[in-house]
This record gives structure tokens, sequence and C-alpha cells, in this order.
């Protein structure tokens, strides 16, 4: 039950439609959001694509079209093997996806249970995720990933593995603060007064009004594993050959650098958008349900 069906359990189908549509106009006029959702949807699309058509197959060689230049053959050109960057681009997509969404799924499934459970139990429970929160957050995000891939080895599910657990600790803290927020709220007071156990109180009324600041994180940390695969698999520990990876093609395409530059330049194309495009949607998403951040406009 979220804090405002609570204050008035009258409200009807028509109102909650509404402000539904409200909400709507309001984020189609928000820049961030905007320009965030249409490059999120670019990223999903050229994924969704890439599962049934891609100009060539990303992985199939032709060595005597290498370093081909743009052209109706190759809109994008032809690697040092003969492969078709667009399509590797497209395919990789896939990838990327993949990673950011076990990976936030790992985060928001664990951490935001511990950060319940923190919020719910006080005392020793508390404190015992937050230090083990600070200890994570004590290496770089980069370096923990490294760190956990050369533990298990390289390959695209112990990257995905290694940046979810590294998602844990982000998520935890963050549910922990919206939750004790919320536990302080008349409504949850009310609920205890009643005889509501920790565990119902947190399902009905703390997981429904801070499920917005936990969707908000997930759309950056989605970037941010974006970034994560892309730094692993160019380092090598990361996707292996054949899959397609926007990394490891920077990686290739690093010693080709002066003689055929746009080897980097569209992967690395690739990921900016990806990461901004995520990054400004989660922008749009925090000033559209933070009543406090609101932008007039």
């Amino acid at each position: 039950m979220s804090e405002a069906t609570a204050q008035d359990p009258g409200m009807t189908a028509g109102a909650e439609g509404a402000a539904r549509r409200a909400w709507l106009a309001r984020a189609l006029r928000h820049p961030s959001f905007v320009v965030g959702a249409a490059l999120t949807l670019l990223l999903v699309g050229m994924a969704l694509v890439s599962l049934v058509w891609t100009p060539y197959e990303p992985t199939a060689m032709a060595l005597r079209d290498r370093y081909a230049p743009v052209s109706w053959s190759h809109w994008l050109g032809t690697d040092k093997f003969g492969r078709d960057v667009l399509s590797n681009i497209m395919a990789g997509a896939q990838l990327s996806i993949a990673v950011g969404v076990v990976a936030v799924l790992i985060g928001v499934t664990a951490g935001s249970a511990l950060g319940l459970w923190a919020a719910a139990r006080k005392g020793w429970v508390e404190e015992l995720v937050m230090r083990f929160s600070d200890f994570a957050f004590a290496f770089p995000a980069i370096l923990s990933a490294i760190m956990i891939t050369v533990i298990l080895g390289p390959g695209a599910v112990n990257s995905i593995l290694a940046i979810g657990i590294f998602n844990i600790p982000v998520f935890a803290r963050l549910t922990r603060a919206a939750a004790n927020g919320v536990w302080t709220r008349e409504y949850v007071l009310a609920a205890r007064a009643a005889g509501k156990g920790g565990v119902r109180i947190t399902v009905e009324h703390v997981v429904p009004n801070i499920l917005s600041v936990i969707l908000v994180q997930a759309t950056i940390q989605f970037a941010i594993a974006i970034l994560a695969e892309a730094a692993l698999s160019y380092l090598g520990i990361g996707s292996q050959p054949p899959q397609p990876s926007w990394g490891r093609m920077l990686n290739e395409a690093q010693l080709q650098m002066y003689k055929n530059a746009w080897l980097a330049v569209y992967p690395g194309i690739a990921i900016a958008l990806s990461v901004l495009g995520l990054n400004l949607l989660g922008d749009g998403l925090r000033d559209l349900t933070d009543p406090r951040l609101v932008r007039q406009r």
C-alpha cells in the first residue's frame, strides 16, 4: 500500500488514471528523460534486431576484405579479420544489455533484501550490513570486478557475477537509508500499533514507497555495468572470442589507431551513447519521482 493510498483509500480509478496521464505529460516535457529514454530504446532496439538480423554474421571472417572502408557493402567497414563492424556492434549490444540486466538484478535482489532487513531489525543487524558495505566500498568498482574475475576466471558469466556482487552494497546502503525514512512515518507507526509485524510492514508499506528510489538507482547501475563489462573485455578478462563485445573491439583496434581509427570510434560511440542515455534516464526519473526535485519548466 503506497502512502497516497494509505492516506486516501477512496481514490478512484479515474483519479489514478488522470495522475498517470499528468505524470506522462510532465515526463514528455523533461529533456533528460526524453533524450535518455530515446537513447535507451535505441540500445534495446538494436539488441532485439540483432537477434534476428545483422548485415553479416558477426563472427564470419573474410580476410580478403580486412580493413575495408565504409561502403554500401559494409556501412561501418571491417576489422582486421574482415568481420563487419556494424554487425559486431549490433550483436555486442546483446551482451551489454544482458550484463546490465543480470548484474542489476543481483544487486537489487540481494542488496535490497539486506537493506530492508537492516532497516527493520536495527541493532547489530544494521551495523553488520553497514560495515559490510563500507568494506566493499573501500575498493574501486573496476578493481573489485577485476579481482573477482581473475579469481573465477575470464568469461561473460563471471563478469556478470563480479559486477553484480559489487552492486549488492550499493543497493544495500540505498535501501536501508530510504527504508529508515519510511519507518518513521505516521502510517507505519499506526501499523505497528495495530499489531502488524516487521515483515508485513516492510511488504505493505516500506517497499512500495521506496520502489522509485531503487528504480532510479537501477538505471544508473545499469550504465555502470555496461561500462564495467567493456573495461573487463578490453583488459581481456571479460567476454571471450568469438562472442562480440564492444570492449574487446576497442582492445583489437588500439594497434590500428593511426591507420584505421574508425575501428575504435564506432564501439566507443556505442558505449558512450548507451551510458549517457541510461544516466540521463536515471536523472529524469529522479526528478519526476521526487517532488523536491521536480523542475518547473
